[in-house]
């Protein structure tokens, strides 16, 4: 096999970025499996010109590697001012899909085959330090107001989708429960088959002694925005 092809080329690059299919898929703002079916499968046969220009200037790369003329737009690192001062250029940003979902509102998943309505860039570093996987990373907003004032309605979470059932401990998670997506507040007890689902608005229901095989974890919330004012 040509390793050298814009396909290899780019499954390579989004291994060594630390990115994902879902997460440049976003960034054009195609639907999730988009960029998976081009390297996989072949589909498209070769990606459009601007698709393949702005790939190129986020991972930081020649265009010609993915399949661009030799001497097209070279390609332009992610550099975020702050201002005067500059971020250097070599440490790409990691694109998190920004899911059309919200917790507590029913159906729907928090995994690649859930087409992203747009993507937000974010400093690997940051990212390291708040714990997350890169490639297990999704952005949903909060519906309602049963975890106020933690948490309130219109606000975006971060869920970490590696961190679920199998390092279950006290904090904020998004859950299934009766078919639906939930972000809740996780507080283990004395018994470690059993643990207690609270909202932090005292208006809203709490669940305790909650049997573990009756809820679906699907990831812990490392990290919320809100719009101010």
């Amino acid at each position: 096999m040509d390793d050298t092809s814009p396909r290899d080329v780019l499954d390579r690059l989004i291994r060594e970025k630390g990115t994902s299919y879902g997460a440049l898929s976003a960034l054009l703002g195609r639907n999730s499996a988009y960029i998976q079916q081009y390297v996989k499968r072949g589909t498209p046969r070769k990606l459009d010109e601007e698709d393949r220009r702005r790939i190129a200037r986020f991972l930081g790369v020649e265009e010609s590697l993915l399949g661009g003329r030799d001497g097209g737009v070279p390609a332009v690192r992610p550099a975020l001012t702050a201002g005067n001062r500059k971020y250097p250029p070599g440490r790409e940003l990691v694109v998190v899909p920004r899911l059309p979902l919200g917790a507590s509102a029913g159906a729907g998943s928090l995994d690649e085959d859930e087409a992203a309505a747009d993507a937000i860039a974010f400093s690997p570093r940051w990212l390291r330090d708040l714990g997350g996987r890169p490639d297990s990373l999704s952005i949903i907003r909060v519906d309602g107001e049963s975890m106020a004032p933690t948490l309130g309605h219109g606000d975006d979470i971060m869920v970490d989708r590696s961190d679920g059932a199998d390092r279950l401990r006290d904090g904020i998670y998004v859950l299934r429960l009766d078919d639906a997506l939930m972000v809740k507040r996780v507080a283990m007890t004395l018994r470690r088959d059993r643990f207690s689902v609270r909202s932090d608005n005292p208006a809203y229901p709490d669940w305790d002694d909650v049997d573990p095989d009756s809820v679906a974890i699907v990831g812990r919330v490392i990290w919320a925005g809100r719009r101010m004012g």
